[in-house]
Parts: structure tokens; C-alpha cells; sequence
């Protein structure tokens, strides 16, 4: 190895920087992912063997746990948001969601591009017909080419989400210290879950698409109550990640950073 190299290698040798970097990936790898599998709907209640809830919101009835598949990885998303406010503060959260936004919204184009692409009509066109799937280019188009009110919806969900995570769990650590972990990064993850849940709900089909707003807002809070018991649920994780942060960085780093996180700017 020559001397030149040595600049390069002293990043890699930074555990803060390699931090951050594994949080941004992990963070956009977990949002791409949801907003890709996001067009499947399941039935929760399916899932669980359960009969169906059979709400009534807003003076809507029958209203029960159809949910989007992308909450499956959400949860993830806001875990790691958490943990990167606790060590980087507002400006980290802030500066990765940017990053993340930009590049989900890099990424639709390229997938229309992709369905665009004329399709081989030879083998490929009909490799799936024995499976149930006698066109893949349909079937292609039709999980990839997600209608523009999901996809601005949920970018705007993204952003404005996030932006909330950040400042209730700034806002909670104030109060808190470095005690009740876990009230300060549920109680963020239960505020943005629930700005995530009318955003998405309100721009993608009561602003788009002319749903009534009290029934937009009443499968917004059945989506919510989904999020309301995941992020109560994981919030074991966050004391996991928390002790691998601080294994890996050792504690007096660890600490200083986490010191630095709460007397930065940005709130």
C-alpha cells in the first residue's frame, strides 16, 4: 500500500463516518424496498388466522386491516432514523432524508424507462405462463408502473415524516437526557407514523384521486393502528442497536457523540 492511499483509508479507519454510512444505506436500502413491494395489499387479519375487525370510522363501516406490504419494512426506516438522531443529530436525519428522497425519486424514472423498453416477445414474454403469468411485460407494468398520486404521496409522507421524527425525539432527548430510551424514540416513531399514515392517505387518494376526506382519514388510522403496535412492539430493537453502536464505537466515543448530537443545531 502506498502513502497515497493513506487519505482514503483513514475514512474507512473513522468509525463515525463508516456509522453514518451504514445508517444512510441501511435507511435507503429500506426505503426503496418499501416503496417498490408497496403496490401488494394483505390482509392482516388473514395473516393472523384472526376474523376480520370490522371497523366503523367517520361513519364508514366494515373498514379492517388491508394493508400495503411496504409498512412491512417502514417500521425499519423509522428504527434507524431514531438511531441516527441519537448519534448525529436533527442535521444527520435531515441532511440522510434528502438524500433518501432524492434517490427514490431517481429511481421511478428508471423504472419507467425499464417498462418502456421493448420487450423480448420470444422466450421471456412467456416464461411464467405455467406459474399464472401468460405476459410478463403486463405483469411487469403492472407492479412496476405504480400510478404518480402513490408515488408523490408517499415521497411527501417520506419527507414531512421524517422531518417530524427528528424533531419530537430532539424534542423528548431534551427532556428526557440519555434516560427513558424508549420513550423518546416511540413516542417520535407513534407522532411520524401517524404524519406518515394521513399524507400518504390524503395526497395519494382524497387530493388525486376525489376520495371523501373522512373516509381517506378513516383507512389512515387503520393503517395507523398497524404502525401504533409495530413501533411499540420493536422497540426491543432500538435497545439492540443501541448496544451494537455502542459495542462497536466503545462507550466514551459513544457518549461524546450522542453529547454533540443534542447540542447541535437544526432544531
Amino acid at each position: 500500500m502506498n502513502a497515497s492511499s493513506a487519505p482514503n483509508d483513514s475514512v474507512l479507519r473513522d468509525k463515525r463516518a463508516v456509522l453514518f454510512f451504514l445508517f444512510g444505506a441501511f435507511l435507503l436500502a429500506n426505503a426503496v424496498v418499501a416503496e417498490l413491494i408497496g403496490v401488494k395489499l394483505f390482509q392482516l387479519e388473514d395473516a393472523l388466522g384472526v376474523e376480520k375487525a370490522n371497523i366503523t370510522l367517520f361513519g364508514y363501516g366494515g373498514l379492517d386491516f388491508k394493508l400495503s406490504t411496504g409498512v412491512l419494512s417502514w417500521p425499519l426506516v423509522f428504527l434507524v432514523t431514531d438511531l441516527v438522531n441519537d448519534y448525529f443529530g436533527v442535521r444527520g436525519v435531515r441532511f440522510l432524508t434528502l438524500v433518501t428522497a432524492a434517490l427514490i425519486a431517481l429511481v421511478f424514472p428508471v423504472l419507467w424507462i425499464a417498462i418502456e423498453m421493448p420487450p423480448d416477445r420470444g422466450w421471456w414474454l412467456t416464461s411464467s405462463k405455467d406459474a399464472g403469468v401468460p405476459d410478463m411485460q403486463a405483469a411487469f407494468t403492472a407492479v412496476f408502473g405504480q400510478g404518480m398520486n402513490i408515488i408523490i404521496g408517499s415521497l411527501v409522507a417520506f419527507l414531512v415524516s421524517q422531518l417530524v421524527d427528528a424533531m419530537v425525539f430532539r424534542r423528548f432527548k431534551r427532556w428526557t437526557g440519555e434516560k427513558n430510551i424508549w420513550l423518546r424514540a416511540t413516542g417520535s416513531t407513534l407522532v411520524s407514523q401517524l404524519v406518515d399514515s394521513l399524507c400518504v392517505v390524503w395526497i395519494a387518494f382524497a387530493l388525486f384521486r376525489g376520495m371523501p376526506m373522512a373516509q381517506a382519514t378513516a383507512l389512515a388510522l387503520t393503517s395507523y393502528a398497524y404502525k401504533f403496535l409495530v413501533a411499540v412492539l420493536s422497540t426491543p430493537l432500538l435497545y439492540l442497536g443501541h448496544g451494537i453502536v455502542e459495542r462497536w464505537l466503545g462507550k466514551e466515543l459513544a457518549q461524546r457523540m450522542r453529547s454533540e448530537a443534542l447540542q447541535s443545531g437544526g432544531s
